[in-house]
């Protein structure tokens, strides 16, 4: 019998594990998916940010839990996934959303830099991928993963904006997403990617301190940054069933900074 929408988006029962949830653009998925009725593992490195993220999600009635992990450390990514499957189960969705940001010339940009970004913005996604869907996924034949790319990864920058490692990885992340989406719809695991533009965040901070919020707001066709629910719709889509045939995709969240050309 076909589902009505509401049914469609409905996530009670389902377990879902947000990387890089204890702030920001993770917690605001955190909240998406919570609000929808799955219960919740958040992580992220510090453990004082994520007691105060889940008891904010406890406090919207949402069912919420922390492990503090560095996903750029393949040891930490095990921890966590193995620690996760024992305390909740299954994981039915995951969220991709640890990352890190360096700005620097290309002709100036430590290895060392490089090298974090790589390992955090890509190596971690694919490592905690692989473990939670042999674990879990692959075996009951269902998951939803979605990778938090951003709109860095599909082209270059303005010249003020040197940003080289994390637009590579960035372009990277929605590679990754195409091709596994391709290699694991056979087990009924969908694979997305979701392009951030401009969110005001931790993150972000110095680039917009130092461009103007006002003039990155203005360079957009919605003449407006990201706010705290732009993200929660598109999260909520790849997540449930309600994006049950949409895979290998991706999309941009940036009030159409992305379609202009040359922009």
């Amino acid at each position: 019998m076909t589902r009505t929408v509401s049914q469609l988006f409905d996530l009670k029962g389902k377990t879902a594990l947000v990387t890089g949830g204890s702030r920001g653009l993770g917690l605001q998925m955190a909240h998406a998916l919570g609000e929808a009725g799955a219960r919740i593992m958040l992580t992220s490195r510090k453990a004082g940010d994520l007691e105060e993220a889940t008891a904010e999600l406890q406090a919207a009635g949402i069912d919420a839990r922390w492990i503090a992990a560095d996903c750029a450390k393949e040891e930490e990514i095990r921890r966590l996934a193995e620690e996760t499957l024992t305390r909740m189960g299954d994981v039915d969705i995951l969220v991709n959303n640890a990352g890190a940001a360096w700005g620097a010339p290309a002709e100036d940009h430590p290895v060392e830099a490089w090298d974090k970004l790589m390992n955090l913005n890509v190596r971690g996604y694919f490592i905690l991928s692989q473990h939670i869907a042999k674990r879990s996924m692959i075996p009951k034949k269902s998951g939803r993963i979605v990778n938090i790319a951003s709109i860095a990864g599909l082209g270059g920058n303005p010249p003020e904006m040197t940003m080289l490692a994390y637009n590579t990885s960035k372009g990277a992340v929605i590679s990754f997403t195409e091709a596994l989406g391709c290699e694991w719809g056979k087990y009924n695991i969908t694979v997305n990617a979701i392009c951030p533009g401009f969110f005001p965040s931790k993150m972000t901070q110095s680039t917009l301190d130092r461009l103007g919020e006002d003039k990155l707001a203005a360079h957009a066709p919605l003449k407006r940054l990201g706010d705290d629910e732009d993200l929660k719709g598109i999260t909520l889509l790849f997540a449930s069933d309600a994006g049950k045939h949409i895979t290998g995709q991706w999309l941009a969240v940036d009030g159409g900074v992305s379609v202009i050309t040359g922009g």
